[in-house]
């Protein structure tokens, strides 16, 4: 019998290469659903695959748009939500109001269908001023308390919702009587991700042989997540009858500097012009990194593919895009102080 599946936010990256994997694994009835399906969404599937999905494209802010789905599913992923810094930082209210709505209009839904099990996307930004700001240890595991700097700082309204959103189904799941589990994501990068992030930027400002390269939070780490080995341990996650109830920290334990990673990222491009540091983007910690042992202990959970690897795979990806197209398809680089 084949899984009842639904990938509330199926249009994203995560969402798309989640599908892709249940689709070729054939084990799923699988539907996805989003605001926007375009053409790029559809070249992550051959024609016969696209046979087996069912498409639903409605706006999910909306109570109206959950009529359109199912009455009863096995596993539904709520991976819908605007990110981005620029986002927070020019749009904070969409982000709240996106980001909230559809966390209280999944729940209005839940209590009138039967779901055996959701898997709620949340982020490593819900532990971002903890990490700053008191003596926790980097890798950070999940018993990190979450916190913000400052409720005032548009910067946070994207954590501020995902902390939301990990109460609400973390309290509701018995009341509503459905299963649920948390991943927090590091990171995850790969090719086609969008133009809202770190290595589409790079890859954007070194094709136009900006020079002298800044360096922005250049001493800052991070570790980056290679989107296979995200979608891995986002589906191990929810197939373990073990994490019910559980948060998970899904990403690398691999910690480096953004300063390695311009530097690889313009040694793969073969830039050859002038690296300058300058000052971080406001609200950005100084050090992030996952423990994943309890991820690696209960589901098994381990990366396969190093940061080294995976950029490489997405520099590619993102420069034969630039030499067919003068711009990025939305969210391109801005600099921070302008």
């Amino acid at each position: 019998m084949k899984k009842k599946t639904l990938i509330i936010g199926g249009g994203g990256f995560i969402g798309m290469n989640i599908a892709k994997f249940l689709v070729k694994r054939g084990d799923s009835e699988l539907t996805l659903a989003d605001s926007v399906f375009n053409r790029n969404n559809l070249e992550y599937f051959d024609c016969d695959d696209l046979k087996k999905i069912n498409f639903i494209k409605d706006d999910f802010t909306q109570i109206a748009a959950f009529e359109n789905l199912k009455k009863e599913y096995d596993f539904v992923y709520i991976l819908a939500s605007v990110v981005g810094v620029n986002n927070t930082l020019e749009n904070p209210y969409d982000v709240i109001q996106i980001n909230t709505s559809i966390i209280l209009n999944t729940l209005n839904w839940l209590q009138k269908i039967e779901v055996k099990k959701i898997l709620f996307s949340s982020t490593s930004e819900t532990y971002s001023g903890t990490t700053d700001t008191f003596d926790v240890p980097v890798p950070t595991n999940e018993s990190v308390p979450l916190c913000i700097k400052d409720s005032s700082d548009p910067r946070f309204t994207y954590a501020i919702t995902k902390i939301l959103g990990e109460s609400a189904f973390l309290t509701c799941a018995k009341k509503f009587n459905f299963e649920t589990t948390i991943v927090r994501y590091h990171n995850v990068f790969g090719p086609d991700m969008g133009f809202k992030h770190v290595i589409p930027h790079l890859v954007e400002r070194i094709f136009k042989r900006e020079n002298p390269l800044k360096m922005y939070g250049h001493k800052q780490t991070r570790a980056f997540s290679f989107i296979d080995d995200a979608v891995m341990g986002s589906i191990l996650a929810m197939e373990n009858e073990d994490s019910d109830g559980e948060i998970f920290h899904i990403g690398s334990p691999e910690e480096i500097t953004i300063e390695t990673l311009i530097r690889e990222v313009g040694r793969l491009m073969n830039y050859d012009g002038d690296y300058i540091k300058a000052q971080t983007f406001p609200g950005s910690v100084e050090r992030r990194a996952p423990d994943i042992s309890k991820a690696n202990r209960i589901l098994g959970y381990q990366p396969k593919i190093s940061w080294k690897k995976g950029l490489e795979r997405t520099v590619k990806w993102y420069e034969n895009f630039f030499k067919i197209n003068e711009e990025a398809r939305e969210d391109g680089f801005r600099a921070h102080h302008n």
